[in-house]
């Protein structure tokens, strides 16, 4: 009977194996790493280019981000762009980039404060 058993776990486990699809995940509760690197990328959005800036600011533990080429109708799409751009770059470990605050508009560029959550 104990040696059906473990023949049904290896199975199982070697099913589950093969299922996998190669990426990391971390068992316990380790703190989620987030890349800090200061990056500078065009962003393709709904059909037009934009550029993405930003840095790390350690003392605040989040990003100061700038997207500029839009206008100052744009504010969701901003935000969207930062976002989603913080959380394909520097949000490892399936965190989400989260804005912090309000965005503020200045001469075709939109600054937002973000973090990995």
């Amino acid at each position: 009977m104990a040696k059906n058993r473990m023949v049904v776990c290896l199975s199982v486990v070697a099913l589950l194996a093969g299922c996998s699809d190669g990426k990391r995940f971390r068992i316990g509760s380790k703190a989620p790493v987030v890349q800090t690197k200061s990056r500078s990328e065009p962003i393709f959005y709904n059909g037009k280019t934009y550029r993405l800036d930003y840095a790390y600011a350690k003392d605040r533990r989040a990003f100061d981000m700038r997207v500029s080429g839009m206008s100052g109708s744009q504010e969701k799409d901003a935000v969207a762009v930062a976002t989603s751009s913080l959380r394909y770059f520097a949000c490892i470990d399936g965190q989400q980039g989260q804005l912090i605050g309000t965005p503020a508009y200045d001469g075709g560029v939109w600054s937002l404060q973000a973090k990995c959550v």
